[in-house]
């Protein structure tokens, strides 16, 4: 259709045998080769194409030849009317491989969203498992500091001097205890409303050095 367009173009221009030299060649050459494609070409190809043609190749270009030769009278309408058709179409031939760029742009701003999106939420995963972590320790030393200060407590540990000492065989058997069973919906609230409270608060019939005793001993254990 472009080259029979600039061949019509070089009929009608004067001086312009070598625009419809070679367009009249190039339009031959490419009907030969769309004939032979209908020819050889599978059937659903063979299809289209000849649709394609018939509309193109048939409709649009004797539409242009009928405005052209019925409808414009001056050359110079003639001229301007068929060459700005012919500039468009082969522009938009040599313009078509570009088209490309369409999708590469638009794979472009959904693949970086989807870095943004990740750089955004990849600690996510991270942090709840911190979470879960935090409140298993957090409960984890709650039941041992119960244990430690039971231990404390027992009226029968005491040394020569008379002081109250630990005793070990509970300590490490509180330590070997099994992680408690928590609904971790408010075991961590728990956890923190426990921290909170002093150790006057928790067990106000200890003494100072009990409370000292045990502050270095949880120290000693988590250097």
């Amino acid at each position: 259709m472009s080259t029979s367009l600039w061949t019509l173009y070089g009929l009608l221009k004067p001086g312009g045998f070598l625009v419809m030299t070679v367009n009249g060649a190039g339009a031959i050459l490419q009907f030969t080769y769309i004939t032979l494609f209908l020819i050889y070409a599978p059937r659903e190809k063979k299809i289209k194409t000849a649709k394609l043609a018939v509309i193109l190749d048939v409709g649009f270009l004797g539409m242009v030849f009928a405005i052209t030769l019925l409808a414009m009278h001056k050359l110079s309408l003639r001229l301007t009317f068929v060459g700005i058709i012919c500039v468009g179409l082969t522009i938009g031939v040599y313009a078509s491989p570009l088209l490309v760029m369409v999708p590469n742009s638009i794979g472009f701003v959904l693949g970086s969203a989807q870095l943004i999106l990740y750089a955004m939420y990849k600690n996510k995963s991270k942090s709840t498992r911190s979470t879960n972590v935090m409140e298993e320790d957090g409960s984890a030393n709650i039941v041992k500091l119960s244990i430690e200060m039971q231990a404390y407590d027992n009226d029968d540990d005491v040394d020569d001097d008379g002081n109250k000492v630990m005793n070990d065989r509970i300590l490490n058997k509180g330590t070997s205890l099994p992680t408690p069973t928590i609904n971790r919906q408010y075991s961590l609230q728990k956890i923190i409303r426990t921290f909170s409270l002093g150790p006057y608060d928790v067990f106000p019939n200890w003494s100072n050095d009990a409370i000292s005793n045990v502050k270095r001993k949880i120290d000693d254990d988590n250097p």
